[in-house]
């Protein structure tokens, strides 16, 4: 069996620590929770109660030490269980899908969570289990935007990578039009420069100075095309993706503002990061530059 099947069949709480990022957050679990319900789409499943059963996986953003041995300070494990009580006790549902994402939901509303897993099985349909797993994180916060029809709608920006050699080469231009042919908002990144520049020998003063670097690149791209507007912070970024501006991101504000933000210096996982707190649709990472796995949107090398 393949790592990609056997994942795909394990339980929750290994399929988060597959796709942990670089910077993993502390776990919670719920494992093998049996309910009976009234649920189903069909007639058979009508006015009779099936077992269904729950494993769900929650991350948790890092508690500030020490925790004192204080309930108060955590998310506990009934609030997991009364998400599931709660949204059984508001209607009968026809799907598991339905089911397992106001589960989510109802996790995520905690402060202390920041993504859940939950797979709901139902045990009796059958001589195996028939379910179905979700992952949502509180960063899917996608833009909203006003559209041509005058409906408000979700908006879900294409985040870009683009290596030295791309930001210097000759074909850039092509290659930002063809971006821009893709009919969606692009928000491009980029990686150190091949400057030499202080080293410190010091963590926290050194991944400032790392991100300053990068923001002296992304300048370096702005001067080759006119069309790159470089941003600094959500409020600009939303501003710019609604007025249909190509963004290039000067990372230092949001990463170093960021409660739950990356530790991790590497310029690509800054951009992975990105396109989840954005809610991109997608990254393309343009250059020979190594993808950090566990990526939470889908990844596409050009």
């Amino acid at each position: 069996m393949t790592s990609d099947i056997r994942l795909a069949f394990a339980h929750p709480e290994e399929r988060a620590a597959a796709s942990a990022s670089a910077d993993p957050r502390d776990r919670i679990s719920l494992r093998d929770h049996v309910v009976e319900v009234e649920i189903g789409a069909f007639q058979q499943e009508r006015g009779t109660r099936q077992r269904i059963q729950f494993n769900v996986v929650v991350e948790v953003r890092p508690q500030p030490q020490p925790l004192d041995d204080d309930v108060d300070k955590i998310l506990s494990y009934d609030r997991i269980t009364e998400a599931i009580a709660a949204e059984l006790a508001a209607e009968r549902l026809n799907l598991l899908e339905t089911l397992a994402e106001r589960v989510a939901e109802r996790i995520l509303a905690e402060p202390q969570a920041m993504r859940a897993f939950v797979r709901v099985e139902k045990l009796d349909r059958g001589p195996g289990k028939l379910g179905v797993e979700i992952v949502r994180s509180r960063a899917e916060a996608p833009l909203r935007a006003v559209g041509k029809d005058g409906v408000e709608e979700a908006v879900h920006p294409l985040v870009v990578f683009l290596d030295n050699a791309t930001i210097q080469g000759p074909d850039l231009a092509a290659r930002l039009d063809a971006l821009q042919a893709r009919g969606v908002p692009v928000i491009l990144t980029v990686g150190l420069p091949d400057l030499v520049r202080p080293e410190t020998g010091h963590k926290p003063t050194q991944r400032r100075i790392d991100l300053l670097a990068i923001e002296q690149n992304a300048w370096t791209l702005a001067a080759r095309d006119d069309r790159c507007v470089v941003v600094a912070t959500r409020t600009e970024i939303d501003w710019a993706v609604k007025r249909g501006q190509m963004i290039v991101w000067a990372p230092s504000k949001l990463v170093l503002d960021a409660v739950d933000g990356p530790q991790s210096r590497d310029p690509v996982a800054l951009a992975l990061w990105l396109a989840e707190v954005m809610a991109a649709r997608g990254i393309v990472v343009h250059g020979d530059v190594a993808v950090p796995a566990g990526s939470r949107v889908p990844v596409e090398r050009s």
